[in-house]
């Protein structure tokens, strides 16, 4: 049944206030509520990133003690008339890792649902639409699902912020304490929960209650947040360990395994390591998955391991149920089994996007993957280059290799660039994570936390580390701008081999040269560039194959998705 909000003065007052600067238009019914759209509320959404990055607010709090922390979660829980005792109804699966938790998130998933289970799933970040974060059963929830939810719980922060002394909670924040409002009305079976950031600190910890964790593979990345070193990493992700709740990790390099086994001690649950894929008595040949590279052949595993010991929980009564065991080894090598055919299925059909996925289209190949550690980019150089290969083998006729990149915050993004050199591009494209320059229609992925100047700047100076890298030489008098006129005065400085464009539509306008289909189907309007810029483009006119590596950052990805696949966006 429509659950029907109305809206404080308070309410009222910020929408009023906010209207012009975050695009908002309301209007009233007979009935004095307010109808608010989609995209009204993904403004209103994003007006919790505005005066403060997540990253810089998680970061001042490092020094605070992580429940003072989670208790102030719990105040946001309370205001909406949430507590984290109805957080146990959900059956959750908690997972974190620095690389592959949101694939291990989806293989799981998809086996759990096919078993008949209606499942939750909460991801981030959204790659097109902010409502892929939260997912019904494999589906991002309707736009008119998002918006009634969002109304619900925003409108009760909003309208009790005062008088508890606190303002709104940040964006990922308030998004997490929507994602269990959402799964907790729908009435979800089993909820899996992907970690944002770390573990111990993360908003997510608020679980009590979880039924399995897992750990994917761990590496270097959030410095700022989580440590500089990798056992400090460790300790961070090993926070959503909790008494007798049994975690299977994929093997570990020795130093943070060490610290995962002295967190499952001190802590007193069980911890257990993934057998190789290979390992699984498939029947068949070895497993499919769905998901292309090497490394998510581990995330499978662990996929495997989190499912059956969940369907082994929900098959045993609370009174047959009894604590796990901690054996006196401080770890325990996981058995590996015979998966069901619905497992094996669930692996082979398990769709997650922006990972290792190729789309082709025409004589132009996409090859995207939002690795952003140089863990990921190693796996991401892995599978491109096997890929690549197969593809030039069949191929008659020049082939064009093309790097498009971008990345944010404090990542390495000269030691990526590193790992990406051997690839042999021919052209190096560089863009913010801007996909137009209009962006009036495009809230879902507004970001307001990072300026333009400082985007740009970003992608000029990746341009000069690949330069470097590669020996290529600036040509005297080659920087030129390109001007969208009347729009943001923004600057694209050309290199031999090399580009900056000041926006995503206008890098892929440029890359395929007209020669992509659905981007020219699209509809999205033509952004002229300099004459001189056309040219350099000659061979990628001429090339029988021009294959493109998107990579470098989810959010570059995600706005290439926007006009790869307009399906996404519908």
């Amino acid at each position: 049944m429509s659950v029907m909000v109305h809206y404080s003065l308070v309410t009222l007052s910020f929408l009023l206030h906010t209207k012009d600067q975050a695009g908002l238009h309301f209007s009233t019914s007979s009935t004095g509520l307010f109808r608010m759209d989609y995209e009204e509320a993904v403004c209103a959404l994003n007006t919790l990133q505005t005066n403060v990055s997540v990253l810089d607010q998680v970061q001042r709090e490092r020094s605070e003690l992580p429940e003072l922390q989670l208790q102030a979660m719990r105040g946001f829980l309370h205001r909406t008339g949430l507590t984290v005792d109805k957080l146990d109804h959900l059956n959750i699966i908690h997972v974190t890792g620095t690389k592959g938790k949101g694939s291990t998130c989806a293989f799981t998933e998809r086996i759990l649902r096919d078993y008949g289970f209606r499942t939750g799933f909460y991801s981030s970040p959204h790659l097109v639409q902010v409502r892929e974060r939260i997912r019904i059963n494999g589906q991002p929830i309707s736009k008119e699902l998002f918006t009634k939810y969002f109304w619900e719980v925003f409108s009760q922060l909003d309208a009790t912020k005062d008088s508890h002394g606190v303002n709104m909670p940040a964006y990922f924040r308030f998004l997490t304490i929507l994602a269990f409002h959402v799964f907790l009305q729908e009435r979800v079976d089993l909820a899996v929960i992907e970690v944002g950031i770390g573990g111990a600190y993360d908003c997510t910890n608020i679980i009590r209650k979880p039924w399995v964790c897992g750990i994917s593979s761990l590496g270097i990345d959030h410095t700022s947040i989580l440590g500089n070193t990798i056992e400090e990493i460790a300790w961070q992700k090993a926070g959503i360990f909790k008494p007798g709740v049994p975690v299977f990790t994929v093997k570990q390099l020795d130093r943070p395994m060490t610290v995962l086994q002295d967190r499952a001690k001190e802590i007193g649950c069980p911890l257990w390591v993934c057998p190789d894929l290979e390992q699984y008595e498939s029947g068949a040949g070895p497993l499919s998955l769905g998901l292309a590279g090497q490394q998510q052949r581990c995330n499978a595993s662990l996929a495997l391991q989190l499912s059956k010991t969940w369907l082994q929980r929900y098959r045993q009564s609370d009174d047959q149920l009894a604590a796990p065991i901690v054996e006196n080894r401080l770890v325990s090598q996981a058995t590996a089994f015979k998966p069901s055919p619905i497992m094996v299925k669930g692996l082979k059909v398990t769709e997650w996007p922006g990972r290792t996925q190729t789309l082709r289209h025409g004589p132009v190949t996409y090859y995207l993957d939002g690795a952003h550690t140089t863990g990921s980019m190693q796996a991401c150089v892995h599978w491109f280059s096997q890929e690549i290969q197969q593809e030039e083998s069949s191929n008659r006729g020049p082939v064009i290799r093309v790097l498009l990149f971008n990345t944010t915050g404090e990542r390495d993004s000269a030691a990526m660039l590193k790992l990406l050199e051997p690839c042999q591009f021919d052209f190096a494209v560089f863009c913010p994570n801007i996909t137009e320059p209009i962006t009036e229609n495009n809230a879902d992925q507004q970001n307001f936390n990072v300026s333009v100047e400082n985007m740009l700047t970003r992608c000029l100076d990746n341009q000069i580390s690949w330069q470097s890298l590669s020996g290529t030489e600036t040509k005297q008098g080659s920087e030129s701008e390109l001007l969208i006129k009347g729009r943001l005065p923004l600057l694209a400085k050309t290199r031999t081999h090399t580009m900056v464009f000041p926006c995503i539509l206008s890098a892929l306008q440029w890359i395929s040269q007209g020669r992509d289909a659905v981007l020219a189907a699209a509809g999205s309007p033509y952004l002229p560039v300099q004459p001189s810029i056309t040219a350099k483009a000659e061979p990628l006119r001429e090339a029988a194959q021009v294959s493109v590596l998107v990579t470098g950052s989810l959010h570059l990805v995600g706005g290439v998705l926007k006009y790869l696949d307009p399906s996404l966006a519908s």
